[in-house]
């Protein structure tokens, strides 16, 4: 029930950033079509490259989203194991993790998660970590109470 509490958080806060990225993208096509109408000279032609310019950017978040919202389809239904891997919700004496993606993060039940990809500095700490291990992250020695 944990993880699929926090597998859907992760999959709303990644919708929910597609779509605004989405509706980013279609005001920019407006923006641009109505720089195509305005006069001619520098100041329409340096309009018109900022606004590339930033559906060139726009593109590249859209595609990093959609490629995490991909990462997230085989979590959708993990199971838990003795050893940290992708999937993993962690639970130590300094704070909650579910290694998915980056995300913000969420309570449930009264505890906080962050949720984080494993290439973060944390997720790198925490992979492959049994119970009772510890990881030192800015020195600050976390020991690992429960993993599911």
């Amino acid at each position: 029930m944990l993880k699929k509490k926090l597998y859907n958080h992760c999959k709303k806060m990644i919708i929910e950033k597609l779509e605004e990225l989405e509706q980013r993208e279609k005001d920019l096509q407006i923006a641009l079509t109505s720089e195509n109408k305005s006069s001619v000279g520098d100041k329409h032609e340096t309009g018109r490259a900022m606004i590339h310019l930033e559906r060139e950017k726009l593109g590249q978040q859209i595609a990093e989203s959609e490629l995490n919202l991909q990462k997230l389809i085989p979590l959708k239904n993990h199971f838990g194991a003795e050893i940290i891997s992708l999937g993993s919700v962690v639970h130590t004496d300094k704070g909650n993790y579910y290694l998915s993606i980056s995300v913000k993060s969420c309570q449930i039940n009264l505890k906080n998660y962050y949720c984080i990809s494993c290439q973060s500095p944390i997720g790198k700490l925490l992979l492959g970590k049994k119970m009772d291990d510890q990881i030192n992250f800015n020195e600050n020695l976390s020991t690992i109470l429960e993993i599911k």
